[in-house]
């Protein structure tokens, strides 16, 4: 795919999908409809204000169906939804049902926080919704209080609760592990796929953007893994073939099961598959790299689909080999996750 080669939409050198260097085929695109959230956590958010984008300068929503049209002709299978926190922009509900009518999407699916879920989660299932990934840091509300800035776990916990009798499955809850914050109460979320069936997923800590945790606050996969087979035998399950990076096991005789991310501790480069559109019209091939493509001022030039679908050949032509963060290493993401989107 030679940077100045032109081809009509979906047409690249292995069956019309977008294809890297490393012949990794990049069929997920992540979306965040929004900078904005209800929340201020510690690995997310600096001290003090951040600077808020515009509402002109957030993609529209036609914006956003348009180019994931594009997406799709060039491969795109799966979309999720993610922000800051989605659920907080007006008329995403409306926005999900559009796309899970788009019939070449073989998965969508929503990444929020919890906060609003409750309030909201019928009309996202009647909007089409099935699989949801839930934010959550800390089983105890003082603690969920001081990760987050606000004592909004009792919400958050209803909304889970909530999604799982309306009947969303999977329900996945992320947990960010950090030293010294959440440590110890590993356990007590991987007891928690003991008697619910939830999927928990522990997420090693990336520094990204300027926050208030430091590389000293990391945890990594063998050390949470030791913790989690002190409750019982961890037996592997095999992905299926909308599952993310997360490795899964079962706990013996648990109704749900345990993930592991492990970003940097066992990178999964090698088999990523994942584009990410920003809430102001930025293509990002890797979470763990500034380096992205711009989408928006092309597309309110009155770009062609062609010349867009470019964009996307060309982000996925820069794509590396891997990131380049390691543990306890110096950030070279200088962006903010709030910006990037989750």
């Amino acid at each position: 795919m030679a940077r100045g080669n032109h081809m009509d939409i979906g047409v690249t050198t292995d069956g019309g999908k977008l294809v890297d260097q490393e012949k990794r085929h990049l069929n997920y695109l992540r979306i965040s409809i929004t900078d904005r959230c209800n929340l201020r956590c510690l690995y997310c958010v600096p001290e003090g204000r951040i600077p808020k984008l515009d509402h002109e300068d957030i993609l529209s929503y036609e914006e956003i169906l348009r180019l994931v049209k594009i997406g799709i002709q060039l491969g795109i299978r799966k979309v999720r939804i993610t922000g800051g926190e989605p659920l907080v922009r007006k008329g995403v509900v409306e926005l999900l049902g559009r796309l899970t009518r788009i019939r070449e999407l073989e998965d969508v699916s929503l990444t929020t926080n919890g906060v609003l879920l409750a309030a909201n989660a019928q009309d996202i299932f009647d909007a089409g919704i099935r699989r949801i990934n839930i934010s959550l840091d800390s089983l105890d509300p003082g603690k969920y209080a001081q990760i987050t800035g606000y004592d909004q776990f009792n919400q958050v916990w209803a909304g889970i609760q909530r999604a799982r009798e309306i009947g969303f499955n999977p329900i996945k809850i992320n947990v960010v592990a950090m030293r010294g914050i959440n440590d110890n109460e590993i356990i007590k979320f991987g007891r928690l796929s003991l008697d619910h069936p939830f999927h928990v997923r522990f997420i090693e800590y990336m520094p990204i953007g300027n926050s208030r945790t430091h590389s000293r606050d990391q945890i990594l996969t063998p050390e949470i893994q030791e913790m989690i087979a002190t409750i019982g035998v961890l037996t592997p399950v095999g992905n299926d073939q909308n599952d993310g990076p997360a490795r899964r096991y079962r706990i013996a005789g648990a109704q749900g099961e345990v993930g592991f991310i492990s970003a940097l501790s066992q990178h999964f480069c090698s088999h990523c598959n994942r584009l990410r559109l920003t809430a102001d019209g930025k293509l990002r091939a890797c979470l763990l790299s500034d380096r992205h493509e711009p989408l928006k001022e092309l597309l309110r030039r009155g770009g062609s689909d062609e010349q867009l679908a470019e964009i996307f050949r060309t982000a996925v032509r820069q794509k590396a080999a891997k990131h380049q963060l390691c543990p306890n290493g110096v950030t070279t993401v200088k962006d903010q996750m709030q910006g990037i989107g989750g």
